[in-house]
Parts: structure tokens; C-alpha cells; sequence
């Protein structure tokens, strides 16, 4: 359709299931002119886009980008001063963990008008589908949502694992498949009992779903056991005692 004056809308497409990308997302996506989207956007989302928009696919897994993000950040810049409307499209939320935050500042230096679409964060919604909810007024008033994707350099961490609240709170750990173990080590550490109630959810909402319950203490030797891997959300607190009376009776 085109436009004097491009415009980008950093939209989140939620965590998986294609039913819970917002109403606005959806719209703007048979709008756009160009949909420069991630790795774990829903094929049927993907599907609604019209054949005439311009499609570009610039996912990332754990060590391996497909393109880089000064690279995502100059393509997206370059389509809007063509005049054209893009959707950047994110799985969840562009600014929980997603470096929206990141391209929005470059779209500000470069003088690109610029709106943000939240979306369904899967640090909320992937525990809630496994039964899972983060806050309970008699379990958990608390919750923290932190990145398991950092760098684990001579046993340095950037993140102050002993400040992530009381250990009656709940943890979300998105993207702490791979760090689980040194994870688990800095909780532990920092005082977080053995004995506490954890959960890894794989494929959040998709139906691959799978669901496994354990406690700190024996978290990692389960996950290894089962053979799960990435995509991942760790869950930790005595929340996670909820999912036998609230599971689904279709879930894994």
C-alpha cells in the first residue's frame, strides 16, 4: 500500500499459540507492507499475512543469528524511508526480553516514526497453560522475571541472584535452558532451599507442550533425564504446587 512517510510498529505475536496475538496486531498485519519477523512466530500467524506483503524472516537461536542486529536495525530503517509500512513482528512481548527496546532507540536516532503493540509475554501465559499461575495470595505475592541468557564468565554473573526476592517468591526464568545448571548453582547459593518446588515448560502453548515438574535440588538431572531442550521457561516457587489441582486434562 505504501506511504509518504513510513512508519514501524513493533508488534508481539504472544507466546505460541497464534489465538493470542492481539486484535490490533492482526489488523496491522493486513495492513503492512513489509513484515520483518522472529523465529517463533505461529505458521498460521504467519499465514494471515496477504501474499502480496513483502515477507522477511530474521530469527535468532541460542548461538546462531540469522541476521545480526545492526543488521535487523538498518533493514527495518531502510524499508520505512521507502515510504512503507512494517510490522516488526516478535514472539511475546517486544520489550520483555525481545531487544524491542533496542531497535525502538535506533528508530528514534534515525528520525523514524515509530509505535509499540504489546503483546502476550510468554512468562505470564506459558506458566498459566501448564496449569501454573505466578501469583496466589496464599503462595507467592511476588513474582520475578529474569534472562537465563547471559554469560557465565569464572563463575561472574551480571545478575544479582541475591536480590531476586524471598524464597516464598515466584521466578520466571525465561531463556535458561542451557545456563540451568550455573542457574540453579547462584539460587542455591543465595539461599533458595533444595527442596523448592520447580517446573520447565517446553513449547509454551504450542501443542508440543511438555511439562515437567521437579524441585531445585533435582531440576537438572530430570531435564537432562527427559532429553528437554530450547525453547524453555523455568518456573520456581511453591506456585508450582497448583498445577496438579489446576491441570488440564488434555495437557502433557
Amino acid at each position: 500500500m505504501g506511504a509518504e512517510k513510513g512508519k514501524v510498529y513493533l508488534v508481539g505475536a504472544g507466546p505460541g499459540d497464534p489465538g493470542l496475538i492481539t486484535l490490533k496486531g492482526y489488523r496491522l498485519l493486513q495492513m503492512a507492507d513489509v513484515v520483518v519477523y522472529d523465529r517463533l512466530v505461529h505458521p498460521e500467524i504467519l499465514s494471515e499475512i496477504p501474499q502480496e506483503t513483502e515477507k522477511l524472516y530474521v530469527g535468532k537461536e541460542c548461538d546462531h543469528h540469522t541476521v545480526p542486529q545492526d543488521e535487523i536495525n538498518a533493514l527495518i530503517v531502510q524499508k520505512a524511508r521507502e515510504g512503507k509500512i512494517v510490522v516488526r513482528l516478535k514472539g511475546g512481548d517486544p520489550f520483555v526480553f525481545g531487544r524491542g527496546a533496542e531497535e525502538v532507540l535506533y528508530l528514534v536516532e534515525e528520525g523514524i516514526e515509530w509505535e509499540v503493540v504489546p503483546g502476550v509475554t510468554s512468562a505470564t501465559a506459558v506458566p498459566a497453560y501448564a496449569g501454573i499461575p505466578i501469583t496466589h495470595r496464599e503462595f507467592s505475592s511476588m513474582v520475578s522475571i529474569i534472562t537465563g541468557h547471559e554469560t557465565f564468565s569464572k563463575d561472574l554473573t551480571q545478575l544479582r541472584y541475591d536480590l531476586i526476592g524471598p524464597n516464598d517468591s515466584t521466578l520466571v526464568i525465561l531463556m535458561g535452558m542451557t545456563n540451568l545448571k550455573k542457574i540453579v548453582e547462584q539460587l542455591t547459593l543465595h539461599g533458595r532451599p533444595p527442596e523448592t518446588p520447580a517446573c520447565i515448560i517446553t513449547w509454551g502453548t504450542y501443542p508440543e507442550q511438555q511439562v515437567m515438574t521437579a524441585t531445585l535440588g533435582d531440576i537438572v538431572e530430570k531435564k537432562e533425564k527427559a532429553g528437554l531442550n530450547p525453547p524453555g521457561i523455568i518456573v520456581i516457587g511453591e506456585v508450582v504446587r497448583l498445577r496438579e489441582r489446576l491441570i488440564r486434562k488434555n495437557d502433557p
